[in-house]
């Protein structure tokens, strides 16, 4: 399985490749990356879901980018090989990419969110996340044992990550994951959206999507 990503131009190509090196930095396993319509849809996962028992959120980042309108697929691979096909062109005019032949198997791939229903239900400082996400941090780096297992790190990371922003129901893992996809700028006040079990925050730099 082969498919070819021709991105808009080189503006575009050099973004992506931005993005994708922030997702990798915070989970390098996957993304999943959905053309079609003149779209790319490219999913960074933050936290989610391991085993039945696991109650954490899902937390998924969502940069989208011009593409041709003659991609369609819906692929998973790793950020880190996308980056290094996009290095591979060398500063040069193309903006083709040609994607791994592997699908990565990636547990959180499969979940959609909504496309219709969504409700505003409040608007979340910027600043207030980028101080919910230093202080989020530095209290998983005090908690984390040397050489703690994947395990461990996990369970410290969904404790802190799980807990509210403010009086929303967003889990504190959202604003680490703006800071971390450079999703926030300017200070702004930021929409946030709600659909059954969802949450969107959609700032001017990107979309968090939230599976409670």
């Amino acid at each position: 399985m082969t498919d070819t990503l021709h991105l808009d131009d080189t503006r575009t190509l050099a973004d992506l490749r931005v993005y994708l090196q922030r997702a990798a930095r915070i989970d390098d396993k996957a993304v999943r990356l959905i053309a079609g319509g003149g779209t790319l849809a490219a999913y960074a996962p933050v936290l989610y879901r391991r085993g039945l028992l696991d109650q954490s959120p899902t937390i998924l980042g969502l940069r989208t980018f011009r593409a041709a309108p003659i991609d369609v697929f819906d692929r998973t691979v790793t950020p880190q090989s996308m980056v290094e096909r996009i290095a591979a062109l060398d500063g040069g005019e193309r903006t083709d990419i040609r994607l791994t032949e592997k699908d990565e198997q990636a547990p959180w791939s499969g979940v959609s969110a909504p496309r219709d229903g969504w409700e505003k239900i409040a608007l979340i400082d910027s600043v207030l996340l980028e101080h919910i996400a230093r202080e989020g941090a530095a209290e998983i780096a005090e908690a984390l044992p040397t050489n703690a297992g994947d395990h461990i790190v996990h369970n410290v990371r969904s404790a802190v990550w799980s807990r509210p922003v403010g009086e929303s129901p967003l889990p504190g893992g959202a604003a680490f994951a703006a800071v971390g996809l450079g999703f926030l700028g300017q200070p702004e006040e930021i929409p946030l959206y709600r659909t059954a079990n969802w949450l969107r925050l959609s700032s001017q730099r990107g979309h968090l999507l939230v599976k409670l």
